[in-house]
């Protein structure tokens, strides 16, 4: 099984979603447009489709001239019915190519770890189910205002944010970093440290929370790994 995965940016890697994935024998084949990798005109030899956060907003076009091709594959990929999963910014992007809305959340930024809180139609989804009630990180600015006509919402987060969709029947979405680890936090909070978008967080408390969630981030996601891997 190939999976075609698009990186952003260095700080944002495959992390634990990646080493699910090739524990269950999926092959990766990680595209990094921002070091000048090509991605494909289609997903001809690819089984699926992964695409990965990144800081950059899902309309920045100028700053990440690949993202209208990753709209297109997440196109290409919904009408082939391609099993295709989207995290975070992978989230905004396929949203926004299917026919929804992304916006600067009204809400604010979203930075910690937050928890699934299901909607009557995650027990039945084929890829989330096993999420109800588990946590995930969070660290995003943008969210998702409006879903694709036909979408299903499947979580929100305590905060009322949607968390997890059904974006068409083979593309879903998480607003949240199920691949990101301790160490993948952490250089978020450098990069970002002194800046005003975090002016008014205790970046030690977040960092100390991913620590003790991690071992229930793990049971919570590697069981949605395996489940993508199965659709591939």
């Amino acid at each position: 099984m190939s999976l075609l995965v698009v990186q952003h940016q260095d700080s944002c890697p495959p992390g634990r979603i990646g080493q699910w994935l090739t524990e269950a024998g999926v092959e990766l084949d990680i595209r990094r447009p921002y070091a000048g990798d090509q991605l494909p005109h289609d997903l001809t030899g690819h089984d699926g489709l992964l695409v990965l956060g990144g800081e950059m907003s899902c309309r920045d076009d100028e700053l990440a001239p690949w993202l209208p091709a990753v709209r297109k594959l997440i196109r290409t990929a919904a009408k082939g019915a391609t099993p295709t999963l989207g995290i975070c910014l992978g989230h905004q992007l396929a949203s926004l190519a299917l026919g929804g809305e992304v916006a600067v959340n009204p809400r604010g930024r979203t930075v910690g770890v937050l928890t699934v809180e299901p909607t009557s139609d995650l027990a039945q989804d084929s890829l989330f189910a096993t999420t109800h009630g588990g946590p995930v990180v969070q660290w995003n600015n943008d969210a998702v205002t409006r879903l694709p006509d036909g979408a299903v919402r499947l979580a929100d987060n305590e905060r009322g944010d949607l968390l997890l969709a059904r974006l068409a029947p083979t593309v879903w979405g998480v607003q949240g970093h199920p691949e990101a680890d301790l160490t993948i936090v952490t250089g978020w909070t450098v990069k970002d440290s002194g800046t005003p978008a975090v002016a008014d967080l205790d970046l030690p408390a977040v960092l100390g929370a991913v620590a003790d969630a991690q071992p229930q981030v793990d049971a919570t996601w590697r069981p949605v790994a395996q489940a993508f891997a199965a659709l591939l």
